[in-house]
């Protein structure tokens, strides 16, 4: 029989997983955030598109896909996080529930996060690159700041890789 005080740290332990539960929400709040900059960009841009050049279109276009992709990982992260550390979501089988939710492991969680801040940082790095050769007056940036975004971009992508070589040496390892 075990000790009833260990039994009740352990229940303890175990209940706190729910202190987690306002950090998700807080994120329903983050995503509510993202939603109101893109339409907000959207509500400037939308009026100026008969005037704008393919590139400043197509610059537009990057940063809603940027916050988009943004959202998607605030959606990994919620729906992942919290099914697999705090509970799971009882959301009927026959409702709209996703393929993936419930098969997320915290290793295939940490590879979505990294392909995603891969994916926001080259579309960020793009953006810096298309804007190269613009008048004085709009966004210019130095040669140094470029070379930055291009070695923070490099070191998420190695991380990237070393995290996926890490999980197929685990699971290598495993067999």
């Amino acid at each position: 029989m075990a000790n009833p005080i260990e039994k009740g740290i352990e229940k303890t332990l175990f209940g706190s997983r729910w202190l987690m539960a306002p950090m998700y929400l807080g994120l329903v709040v983050a995503l509510a955030m993202l939603v109101y900059v893109f339409v907000h960009e959207l509500a400037i841009y939308l009026p100026q598109v008969p005037s704008m050049s393919a590139d400043k279109v197509i610059l537009v276009v990057l940063t809603l896909i940027d916050l988009t992709l943004a959202g998607n990982l605030l959606l990994i992260v919620l729906f992942s996080g919290y099914e697999s550390f705090v509970s799971k979501l009882d959301v009927s089988e026959t409702s709209e529930r996703l393929e993936w939710m419930g098969t997320v492991n915290f290793s295939g969680l940490k590879m979505k996060l990294i392909a995603s801040i891969v994916a926001i940082s080259a579309i960020h790095l793009l953006k810096r690159f298309m804007e190269l050769g613009k008048a004085k007056g709009e966004l210019s940036f130095s040669d140094a700041e470029l070379m930055w975004l291009v070695v923070i971009h490099m070191v998420f992508v190695l991380s990237g890789v070393l995290m996926a070589l890490m999980d197929y040496l685990t699971a290598r390892s495993k067999r």
